[in-house]
C-alpha cells in the first residue's frame, strides 16, 4: 500500500495552509475533508481582522481563495472523513470512512471545533426548527421576526449584528453583566437600536409547537425565571474540539483540545495539530494559518530527520 509523506485531516484555514506549504515543498501529501473546504470560517459573513483585506472579506470568499491557491499547487484533496488515527511502528495509520487505513510518515490534525450545545430541554427537538448555530446560514429566514443570540464573545456579537439586517429585534442573552467581545464590536452593538441586552441570564428551556416559540430565561443573580418570545435562537457559547480520533491517548487539556509544543508536535510521534483543535490562547483565522504553516514545516523536518 502507498505510504504518504503527510496526511492532513481537515480543510479549514489551518489544513489548507498546511497543504499549500506541503505541496510547495513537493511532499507526497493528501488532505481529507468530509465537507467542502473552508471549515467554520466559510459560514462567517464578514472577516475584518485578517491581514491584507482593509475593507474586510466574506468568510466564504476568503476560504475559496485559499482553496484555489491550494489547487494551484496541485494539493490532492479527497472528500473523506477521518475516523481514526493511530501509530503503527514507524508510521501513522489514518482510517477513513471507507474503512481503509492509509499509512503515512506524518499526520497533521486540523479538524477544528464545533459549536457547543446549550444542553437544555427542547434544544434537540428544535434544531433546524428555530435553533441555529450559524446566523450567516439561517439569518435570512428571520426577516421581520424576533430572534435571540446566546453568548458574549466575538462570534455572538458579530452574529447579533449580522442578524439586525433581517430581524426586527435581536436579544443578546449573556450570563454576565458585560460582554467578552473586543471593544470595537461592543461599541457597534451598543449603538445598534435593534439589539436589546438580557444580562446575567442563561437559557434553561426551549419551547414551541411545530417550531420554536420561546426561550425560558433564568437570571443567575436573582434566579428569577421569565419567558422570552422569539422565532429563532442562535447559540454561540464556545466550541468543542473534534479531537476524538485516536486509539492511544493523546495529551489534551481539560476541555479536550490537543496540547502541542511550539512546533505543533503532539504527544504522539509524527502527529501534529493545527488550528482550532489545538489548545492555545487565541482562536482566529490568522493563528490557524500560522499553525498550519508551522505544522507543515515541522512535518517536513521530521521526515528529513527520520
Amino acid at each position: 500500500m502507498k505510504v504518504y509523506d503527510l496526511i492532513i485531516a481537515g480543510a479549514g484555514p489551518a489544513g489548507l495552509t498546511a497543504g499549500i506549504y506541503a505541496a510547495r515543498a513537493r511532499l507526497d501529501v493528501v488532505l481529507y475533508e468530509k465537507m467542502l473546504p473552508g471549515g467554520q470560517v466559510a459560514t462567517t459573513d464578514l472577516v475584518e481582522n485578517y491581514p491584507g483585506f482593509p475593507k474586510g472579506i466574506s468568510g466564504s470568499e476568503l476560504m475559496a481563495r485559499m482553496a484555489e491557491q491550494a489547487e494551484k499547487f496541485n494539493l490532492n484533496v479527497e472528500s473523506k472523513s477521518v475516523e481514526n488515527i493511530s501509530r503503527r511502528g514507524n508510521l501513522c495509520l489514518v482510517k477513513t470512512e471507507d474503512g481503509e487505513g492509509h499509512p503515512s510518515k506524518t499526520v497533521i490534525v486540523a479538524t477544528g471545533a464545533e459549536p457547543k450545545n446549550l444542553g437544555v430541554p427542547g434544544e434537540t427537538e428544535f434544531k433546524g426548527r428555530g435553533i441555529s448555530y450559524c446566523a450567516t446560514c439561517d439569518g435570512p429566514l428571520y426577516q421581520g421576526k424576533k430572534v435571540a443570540v446566546v453568548g458574549g464573545g466575538d462570534s455572538a456579537v458579530e452574529e447579533a449584528l449580522f442578524l439586525t439586517r433581517f430581524a426586527e429585534k435581536v436579544y443578546l442573552i449573556h450570563r454576565r453583566d458585560k460582554l467578552r467581545a473586543t471593544q470595537l464590536l461592543q461599541n457597534r452593538t451598543f449603538e445598534n437600536k435593534k439589539i436589546e441586552f438580557v444580562w446575567d441570564s442563561v437559557v434553561t428551556e426551549i419551547r414551541g409547537g411545530k417550531s420554536l416559540e420561546s426561550a425560558v430565561i433564568k437570571n443567575v443573580k436573582t434566579e428569577q425565571l421569565s419567558e422570552l418570545g422569539v422565532d429563532g435562537l442562535f447559540v454561540y457559547i464556545g466550541t468543542v474540539p473534534n479531537s476524538d480520533l485516536f486509539e492511544e491517548d493523546i495529551e489534551r487539556d481539560n476541555r479536550g483540545f490537543i496540547i502541542t509544543d511550539q512546533d505543533m508536535a503532539t504527544s504522539i510521534e509524527g502527529v501534529f495539530a493545527a488550528g482550532d483543535v489545538r489548545s492555545k490562547l487565541l482562536y482566529q483565522i490568522a493563528t490557524a494559518v500560522g499553525d498550519g504553516a508551522t505544522a507543515a514545516f515541522a512535518a517536513e523536518k521530521f521526515i528529513e530527520e527520520g
